[in-house]
């Protein structure tokens, strides 16, 4: 006889041998349901052992009773699933404004109309995003970036703004140069975003210089071998723009995939964003091992991984993207950059020790400045060489951030002055402009 049938002769909850063993027990509902349901089937079923199961399975008698009824009439042996709360990317981007209070997201959603969940859901479902890896974006940091987007919409607005009557930029269209580019190995930026993620000025090109060129060289060399590079160099130095010049065209069967580093990171925070800039389908997974899952399915396919603004990463994050390379079933080309890179990298030797190349992003030196900025912007070409040089040495300091804001400045000078000519003068004070207070 079974061991429930067994149990028959025994008072449930009364001390004895069966209290004793029971104690210890717990079945799940399923494995109970089924072995109840045979009973019932064979004829055998008793209220002993709905008392026993009951015992075992850590619930009362009537819960079990139920749990037969619903096995019984919709053949379900599983508790019913329970709808929950999901936040859209709207709920989540409106929380990041609201600096992560819940009360106030649960405001917004009342003001706006229709059905708003309670506060407890919302504070649930927060706290379950949160801890499957889901990231909150700081207030600041986003209001931060919408404003030099802003800024930087508005020096592109002014620097292609057409001539109108009558006014200054009318004359200075016609003072501005508007020369056919020369073959200087330069890379137009044009509105179809050949080049996305490198902010320049109206009319400007990439050029290729000898840094470039080098790190061309470390990329395709870690490319051949799915190794791993590192780029580093002073900030300004254009680090990222030759890495995306260096990607620009990369052999058939490779992707290339640009994963920011967030502020603070965790390593929830970095298995997100490989998650989204993968652009895997459907919702980031609740749990690190479907996630993992999902990145490595991805990656395994011949792909470049560029992780941009990586001395944020402490060790933690490293340690990630190490198993990210070192997985067996990915193919992936390992690109850190960022000012400082090689020091966070040092923190973490075993990763370090497989860097394949150590790349550095020099100044521009005072022989290439006249070559490298007449082919960024046919402004320049307009100014004397000597001007150029002096201008390097000093504001610019060989630094391409620099040029790249003083050619936006100087436009935005011509723009806007009917009588403003290229001068020590006038560079004097845009010098104001860009160098930072002491």
């Amino acid at each position: 006889m079974s061991g429930f049938a067994r149990a028959e002769g025994c008072g449930v909850g009364e001390p004895g041998a069966w209290g004793e063993v029971a104690a210890g027990l717990r079945v799940s509902r399923p494995v109970l349901v089924a072995r109840l349901l045979e009973l019932e089937a064979a004829g055998a079923l008793t209220t002993a052992h709905v008392r026993a199961g009951a015992q075992v399975g850590g619930v009362n008698v009537r819960t079990v009773w139920r749990w037969l009824d619903a096995a019984r009439t919709e053949g379900r042996v599983e508790r019913r699933p329970r709808a929950r709360l999901e936040l859209s990317d709207q709920m989540w981007e409106a929380l990041a404004q609201a600096g992560g209070n819940v009360a106030a997201l649960h405001r917004h959603l009342e003001a706006a109309g229709g059905e708003a969940p309670s506060l407890a859901s919302l504070h649930r479902a927060v706290r379950r995003d949160l801890q499957a890896g889901r990231v909150l974006p700081d207030r600041a940091v986003a209001r931060r970036e919408r404003e030099e987007q802003q800024t930087r919409q508005a020096l592109a607005d002014l620097a292609l703004a057409g001539p109108c009557e009558g006014g200054a930029a009318k004359v200075a269209a016609r003072r501005l140069p508007r020369l056919v580019p020369e073959a200087t190995g330069s890379l137009q930026v044009g509105e179809n975003g050949a080049l996305a993620g490198v902010a320049l000025p109206a009319g400007a090109r990439l050029v290729r210089t000898s840094s470039v060129r080098s790190v061309t060289e470390a990329v395709g060399q870690a490319m051949a071998t799915q190794g791993a590079v590192c780029v580093f160099g002073d900030p300004g130095r254009g680090k990222t723009a030759a890495v995306r010049m260096a990607l620009s065209e990369v052999p058939p069967g490779w992707k290339v995939t640009w994963v920011p580093v967030p502020v603070r990171p965790s390593v929830a925070g970095m298995r997100r964003a490989v998650f989204d800039a993968l652009g895997l389908a459907g919702r980031f997974p609740h749990t690190s091992a479907l996630s993992d899952a999902a990145v490595a399915g991805a990656l395994s396919e011949a792909r470049v991984l560029v992780v941009d603004e990586a001395q944020r990463l402490p060790v933690p994050c490293l340690e990630y993207l190490q198993s990210v390379w070192d997985h067996p079933g990915t193919r992936i080309t390992l690109v850190l950059v960022g000012a400082g890179s090689e020091r966070a990298l040092s923190r973490l030797p075993q990763l370090a020790s497989r860097i394949g190349a150590w790349q550095e992003v020099p100044r521009l030196t005072g022989a290439e400045v006249a070559t490298v900025v007449t082919g960024f912007h046919p402004l320049w070409r307009t100014v004397p060489a000597a001007d150029l040089t002096w201008i390097d040495r000093s504001c610019a300091h060989g630094t391409f951030r620099t040029w790249a804001a003083l050619t936006a400045h100087l436009q935005n000078a011509l723009l806007t002055a009917a009588d403003a000519s290229v001068d020590r003068a006038l560079l004097g004070r845009l010098f104001q402009r860009v160098a930072p207070p002491l």
